[in-house]
């Protein structure tokens, strides 16, 4: 399995490239797994490492088999900092998808959908009356015909950042991720692994304030390799 990469650091922050197959933040279910934190400590430590309340820097998360851009802070200012750049919706993010079907005619979209956890189900999330507010916007990259189905790739920019949500959103349209095992539905999920082996979900771009320079940045990860060679193959 890849290993973290490195995109930027400086004293203040960390940006690392994160594969596929590894789970950002430590917990009591993850003890043989890769995680984010972990590596953090064995290859990179910084002021806050090994702070539980600073989880070692790692400000926001990806799902497990989501890649691309995490941003960790390696002080305690850097990372208030940007826990609140985060919670007031200051932080761009963009993603690339793969889904199934044309989302619309005109290439563009907003989903407006409250999101929370499942009373019935506490280990999934969904649209839910009386969740939080997300919202996601996307664009339409390309259409792509497989197996006599059609399937998108989407640019997609959360403006908020609720567990699971573009995830969530996009099967709320009826445009599931291919390979999401959680909201594609199991048989479409099976057949998508067939020949994608994994969520077609990566973190492409995210642009913030420096948390000491207060000038904005913006990085940068391409789409995988694994991914643009299923782009090729079909």
């Amino acid at each position: 399995m890849d290993s973290p990469k490195i995109i930027y650091q400086d004293g203040e922050v960390l940006v690392l490239d994160k594969p596929s197959g590894w789970v950002t933040n430590d917990s009591s279910t993850t003890l043989n797994q890769n995680t984010i934190q972990t590596w953090i400590r064995t290859n990179h430590k910084s002021l806050i490492t090994n702070h539980l309340e600073f989880r070692d820097g790692v400000v926001h998360r990806l799902d497990k088999e989501t890649s691309g851009i995490l941003v960790v802070a390696k002080t305690v200012e850097a990372f208030t900092n940007l826990q609140k750049q985060f919670k007031e919706r200051k932080v761009e993010k963009e993603y690339m998808a793969l889904v199934h079907g044309k989302p619309r005619e005109t290439g563009v979209g907003k989903i407006d959908a409250p999101v929370g956890r499942l009373p019935w189900r506490r280990d999934r999330f969904g649209v839910l009356l009386g969740g939080r507010e997300a919202v996601t916007y996307f664009k339409i990259i390309k259409v792509i015909s497989h197996k006599s189905e059609a399937y998108s790739l989407l640019q997609l920019q959360p403006k908020t950042g609720r567990t699971h949500q573009i995830r969530i959103h996009l099967k709320h349209i009826g445009h599931p991720i291919v390979g999401d095992e959680f909201y594609a539905g199991r048989k479409t999920a099976k057949n998508d692994r067939t020949w994608c082996p994994r969520l077609f979900l990566h973190a492409v771009k995210i642009k913030f304030l420096h948390p000491k320079t207060f000038n904005q940045v913006e990085f940068e990860s391409p789409l995988p390799d694994d991914l643009t060679d299923i782009l090729k193959s079909i």
